[in-house]
């Protein structure tokens, strides 16, 4: 609880920052839209800081995909002794560097974040409930922010607040707005996930690939899960993770088009296109002027005596 007091200052923090940056370039701080671009801003500075933690992700699927021949052959090896088998993967571990547990480092170091921010919105959501200032969440518990609270409460899009839930439309000015957009983002919530994970299963990994299995499983399962959890998120909340499904989509596509693992579909279409660069490198030589002389369109060559135009009457003779 302590590390998510600190979280929810540090949130709610990001958030009026933006806010206070948004209203000095003209916007409307009463608007639904300036806090909702606030929440993308939050997003923007967690995955930059999250940068490192995923490039750590990439060079683990990478070795755990170039180490596959060698735990294929310890598990062969030691295939009735599970103990041994466990001391030799470890062993490869470290010896190759690998950490099979930093792929799911940026999933696990986002849900702190993720919990923080929907403190922030049931925070604000709860504004009309529970007044006292020391109730507030983060920053807006701070004399300098509480001004904020019953602004941020207030802020609506499409009519709807961003503390709305599906589940609680009924306690907001127009429940049937709120349980439209409430769906939308849901849809987009899921969608987004399920591309994310298809695209790295299709693109970036190897048909033999024994974790492909499971990552087929977690293609349906985690959407599965964000739509039915859904329905208790607030607006906010969901417009927080349709925007860093976007961004992680976006991330993940870069990384695999320029540093796809070997032997997967995105590595083989890399090097087509190495091939076809370096193709189109090699051009042509521009064709000759029929008027002109050969000797003119060749490289001068002193051991070589190049044939000159002749005439028609000449031609003739001959």
């Amino acid at each position: 609880m302590f590390i998510l007091d600190w979280l929810k200052i540090a949130v709610s923090w990001i958030l009026v920052t933006f806010h206070g940056l948004f209203t000095a370039i003209g916007m409307d701080p009463a608007s639904g839209w300036t806090w909702v671009l606030s929440i993308m801003g939050l997003v923007v500075v967690i995955r930059i800081a999250l940068i490192p933690l995923f490039v750590r992700q990439i060079k683990s699927q990478r070795n755990l995909q170039l180490i596959q021949p060698q735990m294929k052959e310890i598990q062969k090896k030691y295939a009735g002794d599970r103990e041994k088998q466990s001391q030799e993967m470890m062993k490869l571990y470290r010896e190759t560097g690998t950490n099979p547990l930093a792929s799911c480092l940026p999933i696990i170091l986002q849900a702190p974040i993720f919990f923080a921010l929907f403190s922030v919105l049931q925070g604000i959501a709860m504004y009309n409930v529970a007044n006292p200032q020391s109730d507030a969440p983060g920053v807006f518990a701070w004399d300098q922010y509480f001004g904020l609270l019953p602004q941020a409460h207030s802020a609506e899009i499409f009519g709807v607040p961003l503390y709305g839930t599906f589940m609680n439309a009924d306690e907001t000015p127009n429940p049937t707005a709120t349980r439209i957009l409430a769906i939308i983002l849901i849809i987009c919530m899921t969608t987004t996930t399920f591309l994310t994970q298809r695209q790295l299963i299709v693109k970036n990994s190897a048909p033999d690939n024994p974790m492909v299995k499971q990552q087929k499983i977690l293609l349906y399962v985690f959407p599965v899960i964000f739509a039915v959890s859904g329905i208790n998120f607030p607006i906010g909340v969901l417009i927080y993770w349709f925007t860093t499904n976007l961004w992680s989509m976006g991330q993940q596509f870069w990384v695999i088009r320029n540093n796809p693992q070997p032997g997967t579909p995105a590595y083989d279409a890399k090097e087509a296109r190495q091939r076809a660069k370096s193709a189109a490198k090699q051009l042509p030589a521009p064709p000759t002027d029929p008027g002109t002389e050969v000797s003119d369109t060749v490289s001068d060559n002193p051991a070589r005596v190049q044939p000159k135009k002749q005439s028609r009457s000449q031609r003739k003779k001959k």
